[in-house]
């Protein structure tokens, strides 16, 4: 049951995500005389990067899970 619970959120979560804008505030100055394709890189290239610490603390996270099952077994 739990199984499903977390895949229903996870696809919830995936599925619910809008655009949005990532830039910081010098991104943003540097980009804002600039044409809408530059603006959208640094937008695309922020979210990429913002996208691996959390890919990387699930994997850990998923370790963690398959060590302690494979423990209590």
């Amino acid at each position: 049951m739990l199984k499903k619970q977390f895949l229903f959120v996870f696809l919830a979560f995936i599925f619910s995500i809008k655009s949005v804008f990532s830039q910081c505030a010098m991104c943003k100055a540097v980009v804002e005389n600039g044409d809408a394709s530059l603006a959208e890189g640094i937008n695309n290239g922020i979210t990429y990067l913002m996208v691996f610490p959390y890919i990387l603390v699930g994997i850990l996270l998923f370790t963690i899970y398959r060590y302690n099952k494979k423990a209590k077994n």
